[in-house]
């Protein structure tokens, strides 16, 4: 789409899809977008692709997903393939409008047309947390997903396991280091202390981070600081998570108008030199998925009630994908929740929908289509 290109077919709703961002997710954010940039169906929606750069300019993009895909192991951004490298996109300011401006340095500001919905496809701090939620509430456009509230907490590892404590849901043992903490000595001490209290190993991890930012598998507590130091690159709060054994099991939750219901599961099977589902095992390397999870119909009947109780706690809405450990007690453990889980080529969320008989077109016109009847605000 050029940026002269302003024309909207008024039987279309138009759907800005929104990724790219801030945070250390940004590639994966674009991969997402061009993912369902060729999937999303263009007889229904008339589409408008707006990506963040790293530095939070609002960039016009072309819809060109070709230009959006991993080459050569490195992941795409936003300045790669923004159509100016100085204009913006501004969405509306206030509900009574609707529509998109595009400016640009000594040029006069184009209207784009008006938005119908925005799919919001940012991963991480600066949009998956209740940010860029906020920002759509403010000016009064329906969005796709969960709401500020439960963005922020689902995004927040600490809060997540709060919350999921509080309704009887099984987490694991955990501390957190906080940003103040961790700059004295005296703080220092004290979080070793308590980190060494839960055992080996432990799991360092950004508390408001995806896409395994950030990780590090401590084994040794002479390896703690640096571990907790590469975590803070991506977040000054830090979770230390005690190491279980078990089974990585997920779930996809998804709302229908009689309210969630969820998919069949996954099994994330790590092979390799990888010991555990990190970054690059993730997306670079690919590492085994296994859809449908080997489960019985009573474990399967177990993950299903677990995770609509998980997205109903925090209360999601919209879409949400809940990770478990399957322990070797047969018990059941939430590890996470991703309110914005990937959508990209090899994420499990599409996939456990599309092996529960909703394909990936008609799983993005669902979230569309529940968007669009959904008001924005108190609800």
């Amino acid at each position: 789409m050029s940026i002269e290109q302003t024309s909207q077919n008024a039987a279309k709703p138009r759907v800005a899809i929104v990724f790219g961002g801030r945070s250390s997710e940004h590639g994966v954010s674009v991969v997402t977008a061009a993912s369902v940039l060729r999937a999303i169906d263009r007889s229904k929606y008339e589409v408008l692709p707006i990506g963040i750069t790293h530095e939070g300019r609002w960039a016009l993009v072309g819809d060109e997903p070709a230009r959006m895909a991993i080459t050569d192991g490195k992941l795409p951004d936003v300045d790669g393939i923004a159509e100016s490298a100085e204009g913006q996109v501004a969405l509306p300011g206030s509900p009574a409008s609707r529509e998109v401006v595009w400016s640009e340095p000594g040029a006069a500001p184009k209207v784009l047309g008006e938005v119908d919905v925005v799919l919001p496809l940012l991963h991480g701090p600066w949009g998956e947390d209740g940010t860029i939620q906020g920002l759509l509430e403010l000016s009064g456009v329906p969005y796709v997903g969960s709401g500020v509230l439960a963005s922020a907490a689902g995004m927040d590892k600490e809060f997540t396991k709060r919350i999921l404590a509080s309704h009887g849901i099984g987490v694991g043992s955990y501390t957190v280091v906080r940003p103040r903490e961790w700059e004295s000595e005296q703080g220092r001490a004290a979080a070793r202390e308590r980190i060494a209290a839960l055992g080996l190993p432990v799991f360092v991890k950004p508390c408001r981070a995806g896409s395994s930012m950030g990780i590090t598998k401590v084994k040794d507590l002479a390896g703690l600081d640096a571990a907790i130091d590469e975590a803070r690159r991506h977040d000054p709060k830090v979770i230390v998570e005690l190491g279980v054994t078990g089974r990585e099991i997920e779930c996809a939750v998804l709302e229908f108008e009689d309210g969630p219901r969820a998919s069949v599961a996954a099994e994330v099977k790590v092979g390799g030199d990888f010991e555990f589902y990190d970054f690059e095992a993730k997306y670079i390397d690919s590492s085994e998925v296994e859809i449908p999870a080997r489960l019985t119909a009573p474990e399967l009947a177990e993950i299903q009630r677990q995770a609509v109780a998980a997205f109903e706690a925090l209360g999601c809405e919209g879409l949400a994908r809940v990770d478990f450990f399957l322990l070797e007690d047969g018990s059941w453990m939430v590890n996470e929740i991703n309110t914005m889980p990937g959508f990209t080529p090899i994420s499990a969320y599409p996939k456990m929908w599309e092996a529960s008989g909703l394909p990936y077109p008609e799983l993005i016109d669902r979230l569309l289509t529940a968007a669009l009847s959904r008001s924005t605000g108190l609800r």
